[in-house]
């Protein structure tokens, strides 16, 4: 077959990596020179800890395990099996961590309890006071500013895949595609994979999509200096990941609440060292359009304070900051939208904050629903 696919994230990337794997030709389209989306404004994690039991917890696990697979064949997307911990400073975290690891499918994500010396060992660069840490081997990390290219190159190698950049779609039907630099690109399947760009052709094509956007901002530093051997989160990331709901959860949110700012900006603490040996920080969440198009000030100052406490020092010099904004699907159960526009066009999209993690997987059932 020959496959059209327009969008070079990690979503589109991943769609295009299955294809050439089944023996295809694939023409990538993609509107930047280089993407520059939430796939490169992202943490590089492979989170499976966090994922909700069933279909998302399903993918997050066959993803990582593809993953692996990818990192052994294209080292330059810096697989890294760290694993995380999720480090717990009070009584009632420490109390939704055992809820969870008393959960059925606990052993299946890797999860263990460590007390704070077992997390120190584990993880020498959090020297701040802890009770322990939940620990999750299976999380890992990848590099997300040069893991699309790294992947490209290396599919570029196998003389069937031809990339695009620099090319906005006008026109889309079965069989074919129209660039705005008036080519034609026909193929046997055309998948969209746009990522958060939902307006335009996208909803012309799919005018009521069960997709809304969300906006984070990051931050990363200086090298530190330490080794972060593993991915940190801090115990608010219970509050925002499902995985975690139950009685415990419920406890911690009506007697420890957030911080105002933390509250304000929906805010969690995710810390992963990049190979240059700096600290990508972050992260928020607004849910509520138009966003704004400046980043503010104080859910950073929060994120680093709390990033200082677990680390029992002060952070180095902040390098860079930025916001992103990322497609989520709103259909309960659903890990992403896939949907048929026309005959042999199809719109695949809203993985929301899952995208690294599950791209693919997400990449491989596509590839199997459409019998590739």
């Amino acid at each position: 077959m020959r496959v059209v696919i327009v969008g070079a994230g990690a979503l589109g990337t991943m769609h295009a990596w299955h294809a050439i794997a089944r023996g295809h030709d694939v023409i990538h389209i993609e509107r930047e020179r280089e993407a520059r989306g939430a796939s490169v404004r992202n943490f590089g994690l492979v989170w499976v800890s966090g994922r909700a039991c069933g279909a998302e917890l399903e993918t997050a696990l066959r993803a990582r395990a593809l993953w692996q697979e990818i990192g052994e064949r294209v080292p330059g997307i810096g697989f890294r099996a760290g694993g995380s911990l999720t480090v717990v400073r009070t009584e009632a975290e420490r109390a939704v961590a055992a809820e969870t690891l008393d959960r059925p499918d606990a052993a299946r994500r890797g999860l263990t309890w460590l007390d704070a010396v077992q997390a120190r060992a584990l993880n020498p660069a959090l020297r701040g006071e802890m009770l322990g840490a939940l620990w999750c081997e299976r999380d890992a990390a990848v590099e997300p500013r040069v893991t699309q290219r790294a992947l490209r190159e290396h599919l570029t190698a196998s003389g069937r895949y031809t990339f695009l950049g620099g090319r906005e779609v006008r026109d889309v039907a079965a069989g074919r595609v129209v660039d705005d630099h008036g080519q034609l690109h026909e193929g046997d399947c055309v998948v969209l994979c746009t990522g958060a760009w939902l307006s335009g052709l996208v909803r012309q094509l799919a005018p009521r999509i069960p997709v809304r956007k969300v906006r984070l901002q990051m931050m990363q530093t200086d090298p530190l200096g330490d080794a972060l051997t593993t991915s940190v989160a801090d115990a608010d990331s219970f509050r925002y990941y499902p995985a975690y709901e139950g009685r415990a959860l419920d406890a911690l949110q009506a007697w420890q609440p957030q911080p105002p700012v933390a509250e304000h900006h929906r805010t969690q603490l995710l810390m992963v060292q990049r190979q240059d040996g700096g600290l990508t920080i972050g992260d928020t969440h607004a849910y509520d359009e138009p966003f704004p198009f400046d980043v503010v000030e104080e859910p950073y100052e929060h994120l680093a304070g709390v990033a200082e406490a677990l680390l029992g020092r002060p952070l180095p010099r902040i390098r860079r900051r930025w916001a992103g904004v990322y497609a989520q699907c709103t259909q309960p159960g659903k890990v992403v939208h896939r949907e048929e526009l026309s005959g042999s066009v199809w719109l695949v999209t809203g993985p929301g904050g899952r995208g690294m993690t599950c791209s693919p997987a997400i990449g491989e059932d596509t590839a199997d629903e459409l019998g590739w």
